[in-house]
């Protein structure tokens, strides 16, 4: 089925996006991991499952529409040094990815594309109520226990 050029260069956009945070939970679970920090490392490792799944699902839709999916372009990948500089990497890219999600929906809308839409809503509401959410919680658990209590419960 022929899509829309421009619902698929959203889809596209929002592919970067997803390769870029699905690349950034692989090596900062790693790093969990390495560092011994094992509550993290299998949080973090789920999260990259659910960014592989969302990205295979854009693959398949523009596939789908005989779109070309772009599996090079990587868009806010940033790696960070520590345990808080890697959670306020993966929020900021989650907040990317929920702004783009949202503009992209607001086009298939526009452009009467209501199964794109549907399946955009779903991404949605897993970046926002799991990915976003827990994020926020730690940071915030940083925050109220202290670095050292929050990487001691992480172990």
């Amino acid at each position: 089925m022929k899509g829309n050029t421009n619902i698929i260069a959203g889809l596209n956009e929002l592919l970067a996006y997803e390769l870029a945070a699905m690349d950034q939970y692989f090596i900062h679970s790693q790093m969990y991991q390495d560092w011994g920090l094992n509550k993290l490392f299998e949080r973090i490792d789920h999260e990259f499952d659910d960014e592989r799944g969302h990205a295979t699902k854009l693959i398949e839709r523009m596939l789908f529409l005989e779109g070309t999916p772009d599996m090079q372009t990587r868009t806010g990948f940033q790696v960070g040094e520590d345990v808080p500089s890697m959670l306020e990497s993966d929020l900021r890219v989650e907040y990317e990815v929920d702004a783009k999600l949202r503009e992209v929906i607001a086009l298939c809308e526009t452009e009467n594309d209501y199964v794109t839409r549907d399946m955009l809503i779903e991404l949605l509401d897993d970046t926002e109520m799991d990915h976003a959410h827990w994020l926020e919680q730690q940071l915030r658990l940083i925050k109220m226990l202290g670095l050292s209590n929050y990487l001691q419960s992480q172990m």
